[in-house]
Formats: C-alpha cells, sequence, structure tokens
C-alpha cells in the first residue's frame, strides 16, 4: 500500500500535473501526502559559490528560501481543493537531489515530473532518483490532467530483478487495475529469463494476488522503449511500469537507452524501480 507519497515541489509549469497524480494516488489509497521544495543547495554551498560568508548576500540566499516556502504553500493549498486529507509541507536547505534522496527513504512512492518539462537545473532528477534512490519513482509528464492511473497498465517484463521491483512497487496498483498487460518485448533475445513459456509464470504470479493480467508478446525491429511506449499508448494505459536501468551503461545506449527514453518520451506517468 502507499501511505506515505513524497512529491517534488517548485513553481515549474509541470508541477500542476505532477500534483495532480500525487493527489490521485493519495486519495486512492488514503495516504500522506509530503510536498518537498528545496532551495537548490545550502548556505555552505552559497558560500563557496560566493568565494566567502563576506561576499554571500544573504537576502540572496533568503530569496531560495522564501521561493521554496511560496510554492509549499501553493502545493498545500491546491492539494486541498483536490481532496487531499493529509498533507505535509517539507522545505530544504540543499541540492534538489539529495533533498528528494534523503526523504524519499521515509515514503513508499516519490513523485517527480518528466524531463522534458522541468528547468534545466531538475532535468537529470527523475533518473538520479530512480538509480540511486531507495524507492520507486513515479515519473509524469506535463499533459497528465488527472485521469485513473489504474484502469489499464502496461507493465515492462524482461525477467530482471529492476521489473520485479516495479511490479512489486505497482501491485497496489496492479490489483486495481481493469486490465494489466504484461508486455514482452523481443523475449527470445533472453530467453533464459523466460523459461519455455515467456511471461507466463509472471502472469501466474499476478494472477494469483488477484490482477487481471494477459501476456502480450511483442517481436519487433523497434527499441525496446520506442516499443513499449507504443503498445502503452495503443492500449490506452494510463500508467506505464518498468525496471530502471536494468542494463549496463554500455547495454543501455546500445540498446537506445530504455529508461531514458521512457523518462523522456512517456505521455503517461512512469513507474521506474531500480
Amino acid at each position: 500500500m502507499f501511505k506515505t507519497i513524497i512529491v517534488q515541489v517548485d513553481d515549474s509549469p509541470a508541477m500542476d500535473a505532477r500534483l495532480q497524480a500525487a493527489a490521485w494516488l493519495a486519495k486512492a489509497h488514503d495516504a500522506h501526502l509530503v510536498g518537498s521544495a528545496a532551495t537548490g543547495l545550502s548556505w555552505p554551498a552559497f558560500v563557496m559559490l560566493a568565494g566567502s560568508m563576506r561576499l554571500a548576500p544573504r537576502e540572496d540566499f533568503d530569496a531560495l528560501r522564501s521561493a521554496a516556502r511560496a510554492s509549499l504553500q501553493q502545493f498545500s493549498e491546491r492539494a486541498r481543493r483536490l481532496g487531499v486529507q493529509s498533507i505535509e509541507e517539507r522545505m530544504v536547505e540543499e541540492d534538489h537531489r539529495f533533498a528528494l534522496l534523503l526523504q524519499s527513504r521515509y515514503a513508499d512512492l516519490a513523485v517527480l515530473g518528466q524531463d522534458s518539462g522541468e528547468p534545466a537545473a531538475l532535468r537529470a532528477l527523475p533518473q538520479y532518483l530512480a538509480l540511486h534512490g531507495p524507492r520507486p519513482v513515479l515519473v509524469v509528464p506535463p499533459t497528465y490532467a488527472g485521469a485513473s492511473l489504474s484502469e489499464r497498465i502496461v507493465v515492462g517484463w524482461d525477467g530482471s530483478a529492476q521489473a520485479i521491483r516495479a511490479i512489486q512497487a505497482a501491485l497496489p496498483l496492479l490489483v486495481q487495475a481493469g486490465r494489466v498487460h504484461l508486455t514482452l518485448v523481443n523475449p527470445d533475445r533472453e530467453s533464459g529469463l523466460h523459461g519455455d513459456e515467456p511471461g507466463a509464470d509472471m502472469a501466474l504470479y499476478l494472477a494469483r494476488h488477484g490482477v487481471r493480467v494477459e501476456v502480450v508478446l511483442e517481436r519487433t525491429q523497434a527499441a525496446t522503449g520506442v516499443a513499449l511506449l507504443d503498445i502503452a499508448r495503443t492500449s490506452g494505459a494510463g500508467l506505464l511500469v518498468a525496471g530502471a536501468f536494468g542494463h549496463s551503461r554500455y547495454r543501455e545506449i546500445l540498446l537506445g537507452g530504455v529508461t531514458r527514453m521512457l523518462l523522456e518520451r512517456a505521455a503517461m506517468p512512469v513507474l521506474l524501480a531500480h
């Protein structure tokens, strides 16, 4: 169950979509919603950038704190209007990555904005947290408008430990879903992980949890990320679930960077776990 959800808070245009997804989850699971806003750097780091404490204008750093607090106030007001009952604000004087990395330890899920909809300083945040964080990450595109995340779900299954962790993390949503498409792209390339009937064992595992699942085998010349996105789009999925960085960096480059493609191009929220 998702009982504590942390959402990245800032003043970017993509914030509303991210908050709508977090609020949908909080209401669906009766969860506590934590808004986390960071200054972007700590006071010691600010002083180091200025060269000395004497040269570091305190009012400039205070402006960063004020902006974070203002974003949190807007977050709380909007979350209440969306019907969230349990809300908390956290302002952290730290780099955005380190702030969320620490706070996600005490949540079930971290909700972040998609790379393409974020300012440059936040653009690598989803992949950083997915790779280094202890919790699964829900990455929300700026076009998300509050649709159900559990009506229809596509799960990318390649037999990897990362995909298993993503499925386990998404289980509260999978059991609620009207239909789950367990999708294998070119499973023959990883035949040692799938057994005689690719997808059958994982489908049986999910079915025993009460998941309404069907196996989709896709054999294609397209990159795995492209194939998953195409299947999710044509099936009308509201959520895509996948393991993050399941291959070495060399293989990620060779295979087209599946995780990177999902982070940058998905038109629906993507739940990732590493």
